[in-house]
């Protein structure tokens, strides 16, 4: 039987979160029936003093109301390596604000706390370039800040999408045709002159049947994934570009990709990871704050979130030997550091 855990969610502003779909709300609703004690934070009430790694984390009761979805009961500052796991869920941009996070929490994990996933790996592993260390499973793609590489791309390539580094739900994504007129305008724009590097692929036409998103929970692929139809006259299936989820058991293509990437994202400290599939080509690595559980679960009844925490709880008890176990944090009333 596992003991009661104390979970420390970092997360973007618990109101701006919207349960009914929210990945990160479903994890943290799973774990709150197995009897675990559930805080939350966000990433500007992580600080460092007096050479430890706090946070002012809340406490939450949580409902399953999805208009009043939970209760804060109580909030303090408390050194990270005190909860038994800390979940970082916070959503993209990966900005110099989120590097910093990924700083601290990398300095909470030297001090004993367990943070997933992994801080390092946040860092090293960019949505867009790291999909760059397995070329077998993609299309033609260019990395560049260079007008002149980026037309030959374009040349050489004829349909072609472009999209900046640091984005999430399609924002800034662009397809661009053969001869496309609007070339040079979305070039500077994105680049903004040069000045910023983007990502150009060749364009990949079955993403009419979908923009995939493949789960990987625990160095497993989830058996369905979230295909995420574009709507008409619209070339991104994100749902945040009004794209419409449909779930689906996970093809053989999905799961050659899965299976090559699953153990090696997990081996370093990727607890979960989103593929984006279009057609059977990889497009994107997700390890951010990878969502998408809910519709998979609601239309197949698979339950992601209690795979999640079949997963979580594992990690946990396989490093316990690597420090005492720390008594779960008593909440407190607000107040200053110490």
């Amino acid at each position: 039987m596992v003991r009661r855990l104390a979970l420390l969610f970092v997360v973007d502003p618990l109101d701006e979160l919207k349960a009914y779909k929210d990945s990160s709300v479903a994890m943290a609703r799973e774990l709150a029936a197995r009897g675990h004690r559930i805080f939350a934070c966000t990433a500007a009430q992580l600080a460092l003093r007096g050479g430890r790694v706090q946070a002012e984390a809340s406490e939450l009761a949580l409902r399953a109301d999805d208009h009043d979805w939970y209760a804060v009961c109580g909030t303090a500052y408390r050194d990270l390596a005190d909860f038994d796991a800390v979940l970082m869920r916070k959503d993209p941009p990966f900005d110099v604000e989120f590097l910093t996070a990924t700083l601290l929490l990398s300095r909470a994990q030297a001090l004993g706390a367990r943070v997933f996933n992994d801080p390092q790996a946040l860092r090293d592993h960019n949505e867009k370039l790291a999909i760059a260390e397995f070329p077998q499973f993609t299309v033609p793609t260019l990395v560049t800040r260079d007008a002149r590489l980026l037309r030959e791309f374009h040349a050489e390539q004829r349909d072609i999408v472009l999209k900046p580094l640091d984005g999430m739900g399609g924002r800034g994504v662009f397809r661009l045709r053969a001869d496309d007129p609007n070339f040079n305008a979305v070039v500077e724009m994105l680049t903004e002159y040069g000045r910023r590097t983007v990502m150009a692929q060749r364009f990949i036409p079955a993403i009419a049947d979908g923009d995939k998103r493949v789960l990987l929970i625990g160095g497993e692929p989830v058996p369905y994934c979230l295909a995420r139809i574009p709507k008409p006259g619209e070339s991104r299936g994100n749902l945040a570009a009004g794209g419409v989820g449909r779930a689906q058991p996970l093809s053989e293509a999905d799961l050659r990709i899965a299976r090559a990437l699953a153990p090696v994202l997990a081996a370093r400290g990727l607890l979960l990871v989103g593929l984006d599939v279009i057609g059977e080509y990889l497009t994107e690595i997700n390890v951010t704050s990878p969502t998408c559980f809910v519709e998979i679960t609601q239309q197949t009844g698979c339950p992601v979130a209690a795979l999640f925490a079949d997963a979580l709880e594992r990690e946990v008890a396989n490093r316990e030997t690597a420090r005492p176990a720390a008594a779960a944090p008593t909440p407190t009333v607000p107040g200053p550091l110490p």
